[in-house]
């Protein structure tokens, strides 16, 4: 079973403040226990970081909803990250949380939420540019890998049926690991205007992250890629001889896993096909500002065409009671899989990812489904509703799914209903898990999950830039 769910069978492991050694340290916030690590032990500071934890908690009126986000937002930072210099060079390496290697989507999405704040910090900025850095060097080392350690050290997945090397973690082909570095990339550009990390070796990595697409377009057979393991956990191991179920190549490109790090069963997985248009066209417009690199643009362009041209053909279907929706993956013969998971990304995620916008009728059609009985991950219980996935079984709820609700969502109840389930759902600890029972909120999976607690702050700022008199009312 792959190394995140290892973690699902630990039940003693530590919290996410006290994992870096806080004790509950006396009474804020009206009684809020202290569970944020201690600055001593805090891996980064960020002054622009702690100015806005002081400055929303003026502003959020609720003292809960405030002490989460105190807590939430600066996880990253405080818990997760090596920042240093190497070869005169930011490098930062960031951890997941609660495992122990760095996943190229998840280093992305944790620091993602930081980069307005690279403007008035420089050190935040240096830190952010370490990521790009290292997902570069990553990248370089091997595009189908998933997740990689600090350094050549091994695995615990070194037996499984691949070609794994001493720097990877593990090796899964996740199509969203290539994007979500763009996407860092091409933010990090766009907010601070530095072209310092897209050097020679960036740009080779990103012809290698195009390449690998082009590859498992698979119009040329199944390519060199394939994945093995021993286990009873089926979702940990693909079918069809490593190479996954078959596809009719239409111009998709295939995901032989999912960004929960489990199996496609129909390997074109719509959302990450979406995540790659937006990603190519990034790429696209870097390479032209950048370097004048027209050849690869057009390259990257044309791939992005055929992907798109195929998802209006392979991926729009026919629901048999919601009608017209997006399938969560398809493989070209016509099969398609009703559900959505809530990594992301996901169909809930699109807007999110500017890969839809959010009032096209297609997305708010398939969002009706999601949130339906319809979608065999979407569980509800006394406390919660929301999407779960494959990778927790059955009945478990994720934040990631409440939290992107909200961020999908213009409607002041809908987000007001979030905010509450949110506060309901976190047992006490003053942060995000991976899933709960929505029935039982104090059965959750990884008290340690630095995405969602990052990405929990992320959707506070943004609906205090939105709808600033939600939090600042008491509508919840």
């Amino acid at each position: 079973m792959s190394s995140r769910r290892i973690f699902l069978q630990q039940s003693a492991a530590l919290g996410a403040g006290a994992i870096a050694g806080a004790p509950l340290r006396g009474l804020v916030r009206k009684g809020f226990p202290e569970v944020r690590t201690p600055v001593s032990l805090r891996r980064f500071r960020s002054p622009a970081i702690e100015e806005t934890i002081l400055r929303m908690a003026r502003v959020i009126r609720d003292p809960e909803i405030s002490w989460l986000f105190g807590n939430c937002f600066p996880n990253t930072l405080d818990t997760t990250v090596n920042y240093q210099l190497k070869d005169g060079k930011p490098d930062t390496f960031v951890i997941t949380g609660d495992i122990q290697a760095m996943w190229l989507r998840d280093s992305s999405a944790q620091v993602w939420p930081y980069l307005p704040f690279t403007g008035s910090d420089p050190r935040l900025k240096d830190l952010v540019a370490g990521v790009i850095n290292r997902q570069t060097a990553c990248i370089l080392i091997d595009p189908y890998a998933n997740a990689f350690n600090e350094g050549p050290t091994g695995s615990p997945w070194d037996k499984d049926l691949t070609a794994m090397k001493p720097e990877l973690h593990e090796r899964k082909w996740e199509l969203d690991s290539l994007c979500y570095p763009i996407r860092l990339a091409h933010g990090y550009w766009k907010q601070t205007g530095d072209s310092a990390p897209f050097s020679s070796e960036w740009r080779q990595a990103m012809r290698l992250v195009v390449a690998t697409m082009k590859e498992q377009q698979r119009f040329s057979g199944p390519g060199p890629y394939r994945f093995g393991r021993v286990t009873s956990w089926s979702t940990d191991t693909v079918p069809g001889d490593g190479f996954g179920n078959p596809i009719h190549p239409d111009g998709l490109i295939v995901s032989v896993f999912r960004p929960s790090d489990d199996a496609t069963i129909f390997p074109f997985l719509v959302p990450s096909n979406y995540f790659a248009i937006v990603s190519l066209r990034q790429l696209a417009g870097m390479s032209i500002a950048l370097h004048s690199d027209h050849a690869f643009a057009d390259t990257c362009l044309e791939l992005s065409l055929q992907v798109e041209t195929a998802l209006k053909k392979q991926a729009v279907v026919d629901h048999p009671d919601l009608g017209r929706i997006l399938a969560y993956e398809v493989d070209g013969y016509g099969n398609r899989l009703y559900m959505d998971d809530s990594n992301v990304p996901s169909l809930l995620a699109l807007p999110y990812l500017e890969a839809l916008g959010l009032e096209d009728p297609l997305y708010q059609q398939t969002r009706k489904f999601i949130f339906s009985s319809f979608n065999p991950y979407f569980f509800s219980g006394k406390y919660a509703s929301g999407s779960g996935s494959p990778h927790t079984l059955d009945h478990k709820v994720w934040p990631l799914s409440i939290i992107l609700r909200a961020m999908t969502s213009r409607s002041a109840p809908e987000i007001s209903q979030c905010l509450t389930m949110l506060k309901r759902t976190h047992a006490g600890t003053g942060f995000m898990h991976e899933s709960f029972n929505p029935d039982n909120p104090s059965e959750y999976t990884r008290k340690w999950f630095a995405w969602a607690n990052t990405l929990f702050g992320e959707m506070i700022l943004k609906l205090h830039r939105e709808q600033p008199g939600l939090l600042a009312g008491s509508i919840f």
